[in-house]
């Protein structure tokens, strides 16, 4: 069956649908990981978009029970050049298109791209909507026009209900903005005793629990939206280590009197660069973010620049100059993509047991 894929800015690119049996409006963004999709699918920072692969073929090797970073994916919709016809792998359990089903996630196939990646890095990302190839086009672009984004998205996202991640060393609380699984798997390797909060938790809360360390999630939306999180983080700062992940590295930075501004397209994929500032090292990390933090507003004399991203400079990485705390941008339990900063986890680590509890 046809479907169209409409811009606000008055675009249209015509396809063929897959996935579920529906209409959608969202962010449009595009993302650049050649693999990891289902990872992609799953990760609840992408809350409120629609995904566009610039990989030209999707869903080769299907949906399986290890690689999701939730189980209730949040994005509104998949847009990808290629689908693929027939997937294989041992680990596979659905193809793309019954788990797309399955989740009320449409999906379009059939389009250049190429071009709608062009469009969305010269124009910036816009709100789109996928349609069915036989709705009134002039009604679907009103309708889109009219549809507000929700941007308290977080709240839709995190955990409810405090849970446990168990383990037998440091006792670690993670205060889940939308946090993707693979983080969890990290401190579990390192057999972290973790309990997970929601975002609105309290620095009472938190401290209750007297916590070795308290680690800030990735999740979606503009950090601005969070002041209760910000001065909950200036309250647990004096009293804790913190390592912070993607919205926690912006709301870690705000917290310590930075500003932070939304990108033109940001930075969605597996494949950015980025530099360790004192010692000249390069990782290529995986990153999903369409904020980021000012350079200019961050206060030297509190504040040390870590990290740069090696393409536009974007502040990649912080830390606090007397403090035990710090954060970076990307996502260093690189689920999907490459492992090269995988052991800022084992510095976080470090850096507990070397200044202990406060």
């Amino acid at each position: 069956m046809k479907r169209f894929l409409i811009l606000e800015d008055g675009s249209i690119f015509k396809g063929f649908s897959f996935g579920a049996v529906a209409s959608t409006t969202g962010e449009v963004v595009f993302t650049t990981g050649m693999t990891g999709y289902q990872e992609t699918i799953t990760d609840q920072s992408f809350s409120n978009q629609i995904i566009t692969f610039t990989n030209p073929i999707i869903g080769n090797y299907g949906i399986n029970m290890d690689d999701y970073e939730s189980i209730e994916p949040s994005c509104k919709g998949v847009i990808v050049n290629n689908v693929a016809r027939v997937s294989s792998n041992w680990r596979q359990q659905l193809t793309l298109d019954e788990f797309l089903k399955q989740k009320d996630i449409p999906g379009i196939y059939g389009i250049d791209t190429r071009e709608l990646t062009k469009k969305l890095r010269s124009v910036g990302t816009m709100k789109g909507s996928i349609i069915d190839a036989d709705a009134d086009i002039e009604h679907a672009f009103d309708a889109m026009n009219a549809t507000v984004l929700n941007q308290n998205i977080v709240q839709q996202v995190s955990t409810t209900r405090a849970y446990p991640n168990p383990g037998t060393k440091l006792n670690i609380v993670l205060i889940d903005f939308g946090l993707k699984h693979s983080i969890l798997r990290e401190l579990s390797k390192r057999d972290c005793n973790v309990i997970v909060l929601p975002y609105n938790a309290t620095a009472k809360q938190i401290s209750d629990l007297q916590p070795d360390g308290v680690l800030l999630s990735n999740g979606p939306g503009d950090p601005k939206n969070l002041p209760e999180v910000v001065e909950m983080i200036k309250e647990i700062q004096p009293k804790f280590p913190i390592f912070g992940i993607c919205l926690g590295h912006q709301l870690f930075a705000l917290a310590n009197g930075a500003d932070t501004y939304k990108m033109k397209f940001g930075h969605r994929g597996f494949n950015h660069p980025v530099r360790e500032i004192a010692t000249g090292r390069i990782d290529f990390t995986s990153q999903n973010h369409g904020f980021a933090v000012d350079s200019d507003s961050i206060d030297s004399n509190k504040l040390l620049v870590t990290h740069r991203e090696i393409n536009d400079e974007t502040v990649e990485g912080i830390k606090h100059k007397t403090d035990p705390a710090f954060s970076v941008q990307f996502h260093p339990d690189a689920a999907p993509g490459p492992h090269d900063a995988d052991y800022l986890f084992d510095e976080f680590i470090e850096l507990i047991n070397r200044v202990g509890r406060k």
